[in-house]
């Protein structure tokens, strides 16, 4: 929290001009390109980041797929992830949330903006009806960003299952895999603290359908997981050297 409001007075100029572009184009989306309003929403991520004092180290960008129409499947750490993402990519994608921060006041228009999908946990048909539109518009170009874990990790760097259903948008999709590592990207905000911090984003060797064909999503998510884990400890282990 201390870091989210030292974020606000870092850039309390800049605050009312952003909230009034956000909430205009959150309120007709229709109005503006999937382009505009996610560059508005990096423009938003990139001074909050600055402010924040949290410096993002980010390698494999250029391991992308050449082609929109993919989905990051990153490990889950906290509220920061999709910052420290966001702030790499200057191509769109959006994000799939839980349902219980889609009425959130800022969270609410930031998600508009970038057209996210809002997941019931609890209803196994709603999930699986957004994971059909989501395959529909990754088929048409889209990109997206899925937390396989389904919920944070609060034990640091250690990652919990993946669950193999987070990648049937994939398979229907039929599109590349990214594996992300994140490293203590829980700091940014878990810590109380506004010291500097710094964040590490790996986008891994993606995992095209030729791939994964004729596996089971659980068997794809163990895949994903394993190549997620095995960079956190390499990561942790240079730190260590």
């Amino acid at each position: 929290m201390k870091r989210i409001l030292w974020m606000v007075l870092m850039n309390l100029w800049y605050v009312p001009y952003g909230i009034i572009r956000l909430f205009r184009m959150a309120a007709h989306p229709e109005r503006y390109s999937l382009e505009e309003r996610y560059a508005l929403i990096r423009q938003i991520d990139n001074r909050a980041i600055k402010g924040g004092r949290v410096v993002i180290q980010g390698d494999g960008m250029d391991r992308l797929p050449k082609d929109d129409g993919f989905i990051l499947y990153p490990n889950h750490q906290g509220m920061f992830d999709v910052l420290a993402i966001l702030w790499l990519l200057d191509r769109p994608v959006s994000v799939v949330l839980k349902k219980e921060l889609q009425n959130i006041p800022f969270l609410k228009q930031v998600f508009a903006c970038l057209g996210a999908y809002a997941l019931d946990r609890s209803d196994p048909r709603q999930g699986m009806k957004v994971m059909l539109q989501m395959a529909e518009d990754v088929k048409n170009g889209r990109n997206f960003i899925i937390f396989p874990e389904g919920t944070r990790s609060r034990d640091g760097n250690h990652l919990l299952p993946f669950k193999g259903g987070s990648f049937k948008c994939a398979t229907k999709a039929n599109c590349p895999i990214v594996p992300v590592a994140l490293l203590d990207s829980y700091k940014a905000f878990d810590t109380g603290s506004v010291a500097k911090q710094t964040v590490q984003v790996h986008f891994l060797d993606p995992i095209y359908p030729e791939e994964y064909q004729g596996m089971k999503t659980t068997q794809i998510a163990e895949l994903v997981r394993t190549r997620i884990e095995e960079k956190i400890q390499a990561c942790e282990m240079e730190k260590t050297e």
